[in-house]
Formats: C-alpha cells, structure tokens, sequence
C-alpha cells in the first residue's frame, strides 16, 4: 500500500566495476580535493589493500594516513582523527574499510563540518545543517554494512558501553566506489557474516513502518542477489562477478534501510554489541529468524510476499499462500545453517563465545532504547526482548 507521505535520497555517485578503483583519482579531481586524509585499518594495510588504494590515487597523494581504527571504533577515535585531519591541513576523506572504518570518517566529516571537537556533542537524529562542505569518498572492502550510501553512522561510547546512532542526509558520502577486488581478500566467515547482515537490511527495510516504494525496489533487488551470490562468494571467495554481485546487494541494501529505517533484529543487536561485542553481522545472522517469528502475525502478507525473493519463483507457487510466511522465515534459517556448515557462522548468541545468560536482562534493557526500535512494526517490550533473546541464545 502507497504511504500518504514519505522520503526518500541517495545523491551518492556510485561506481561500480571489476576496474572501479581507477577512478579515484579522478573522483577526487572532481571534487576539488588535494590533500586528502586516507583511513583504514590495519588489517587492510598488512593485506596490501591500503596499497592498492594509495596507488589509484598516485595524481592526488594524501597529505596524511591513518590505519589504526579497530573493528569497533569509538568516539575517541573519531576525535583524534579530527584532529589529524586539522593538524595535516586535509581537504578531504578516502576511507577504504568496513563499516566501523566508513562510519568514523563519517564521524569525522562531521566534526569537520561543523567546527566541533568531540563527536559526543553532535548525537542526534537530523538535528544539524550540512555546514562546511568535506569531500568524502567511501570504498567498502566488505559487503555488508552499506555505510557508503547510508545516512547512518554508529560509533561506540565505551564508557557507558552503547553504540550511539547518528542520522543525517548530510552524512552520506560524495562517492562510493565499489570493487570486487577490494573485497576479495575477505574470508569466508566475515563473507558470510557481512553478508547476513545486508540480508538483514534488506529484509527490515521492506517490514519496517517506515517502507515505501522505492526503499522496497533496493530491498527486493538485494535480497535477490544476495540469495543468488552469498554462499558462492562464501564457498568461492575469488569469484570476482559473485563478490560484485555481493558489493552491489550490500549497497541496495544500505540504500533501501536508510530511507525506511531497520527494526527490531537492530536494536537488540546493536545492543548485544554494545555490551558483549557481539559482530554486528554476526548478531544480524542469529536474531533475525527469531524477530520475524516474533512479528510474523503482524507481517504474514508482507512475510508472504518475502518468499518469492528469498525463495524463487518455484517454491512460492509450491507453498500454499498461508504457509508462505512461516517458510520465508524457514529460508533464512536453512541459508544460515549452510553457512554455519560452510565456515562457522554462529546460529545461537552462545556460540559466539561472548554472551553468556546472565547477560540477556542488561541486552533486553539497552535494546528497548535503541532508536531502531521505533519503526519495528510490533512493540517490543522489555520483557519480549528477553524472551526474544532467550530462544536465540
């Protein structure tokens, strides 16, 4: 059904190739940028990633370097690189990564643009201008998070232990550059993990209140090469066309839910995260079959209609019409066990290693505060947090 209002941007330039890397140096002319800062992580830079990167941009060199943001990144991170950034005289932000990498030069951008130096007194959700323009480039090295065409950044507060949510159109970066070979590298675990989540994005996107026609378009498209391309990726991590594939599916993906929010799978995962250090992705893979059963009298059309993308063609006529909702959650569950079966995806947040049972009442209670809660289509109280995350756990 059509919303009597909704909204919808992604005003990213996408470029999107086997040979996609190229272009930065011309991107980065385009933008007026000469001395730019370049982030990543340590990991990407022992890989010869960073390399890679540096060589596309030998016409523009950076006029400063900095690889040391960890898988989980935090606002003190974002602070100091800001600080780098002034120090140096840049003009501008590469950032090669994931999505802890993409969402601190988000961060940065940010402290930039509006002359501020803690990211802590910027939190908010479309509470700011653009302010001073910052020429951001976003090169993903894993498909999963869609950070380089989101309008969501996530960093961590370590003291208090949350992930604090930042929300603006003016977050999105100028360009996303999307190329198979920056990906490559990726293992089968973190390949499988990342791609749950985009999965996940996708399938939030199209059941959240917020859903409308066009962030359903993105979700459809990637839900449909996801479940063509992710165990190929997984199983065949130098299947350049797979990893593309997979690359574009995380970007729809990414586009769809920032213009119509994620939900409930979100909330109690960024709260696992926040306070056990669950993977996002990992957390993403476990949680949704569990979220959807719980939502699944509120969305049986919509969960219905899911089946046709996440299933086929074949098995949706096969399905009677009142089953199909319970079998597209049954989809996810089977795709989930290959990959457990494939590399180790971990199906139950104790097989993660890092929740234990005493632990759920503290995640149940971060969850019901987390902002993603808000455009879950059935309220989710504290105590069906917690039961939600004993029949995950």
């Amino acid at each position: 059904m059509l919303p009597q209002y909704f909204e919808f941007q992604n005003a990213v330039k996408i470029c999107s190739g086997l040979l996609a890397l190229d272009r930065l140096s011309y991107e980065l002319r385009s933008l007026g940028a000469k001395a730019p800062l370049v982030l990543s992580d340590a990991t990407l830079r022992k890989l010869g990633l960073l390399d890679r990167v540096l060589s596309a941009m030998s016409d523009i060199p950076p006029t400063c370097v900095y690889t040391e943001i960890p898988a989980d990144s935090g606002t003190e991170i974002v602070d100091h690189i800001a600080r780098l950034y002034r120090e140096n005289e840049c003009d501008s932000i590469v950032a090669a990564g994931g999505g802890s990498v993409l969402d601190t030069a988000k961060g940065v951008a940010l402290l930039i643009a509006h002359d501020a130096s803690h990211i802590k007194s910027l939190m908010g959700c479309d509470t700011l201008d653009r302010g001073r323009r910052v020429p951001y480039i976003a090169i993903p090295t894993t498909a999963g998070t869609g950070s380089e065409v989101t309008a969501v950044a996530v960093v961590s507060d370590s003291v208090h232990q949350v992930k604090l949510e930042y929300i603006s159109t003016h977050l999105m970066p100028d360009v996303a550059i999307l190329d198979p070979r920056m990906t490559q590298s990726l293992p089968p675990r973190l390949t499988a993990s990342t791609g749950m989540d985009a999965l996940c994005h996708a399938v939030e996107a199209f059941s959240s209140t917020q859903k409308n026609p066009l962030s359903d378009a993105y979700a459809i498209a990637a839900i449909r090469l996801i479940m063509e391309n992710l165990e190929q990726a997984t199983r065949h991590p130098n299947d350049k066309q797979a990893r593309l594939a997979m690359a574009n599916a995380s970007l729809l993906a990414g586009s769809a839910f920032s213009n119509s929010m994620v939900g409930g799978v979100h909330a109690i995962g960024h709260a696992a995260g926040g306070l056990c250090h669950v993977a996002h992705g990992d957390a993403m893979a476990i949680l949704l079959p569990y979220v959807m059963r719980y939502n699944e009298d509120c969305l049986r059309e919509i969960y219905g209609e899911l089946l046709l993308y996440l299933g086929g063609a074949e098995l949706y006529a096969a399905t009677p019409k009142e089953r199909r909702p319970r079998e597209a959650i049954h989809v996810i569950r089977r795709l989930a066990k290959r990959l457990n079966r494939y590399c180790g995806l971990p199906l139950r947040l104790q097989d993660t290693g890092r929740v234990q049972a005493e632990d759920l009442p503290l995640i149940a209670q971060a969850a019901v505060n987390d902002g993603a809660m808000i455009a879950n289509i059935k309220p989710i109280s504290q105590k069906d947090a917690l039961k939600i995350l004993m029949h995950a756990y």
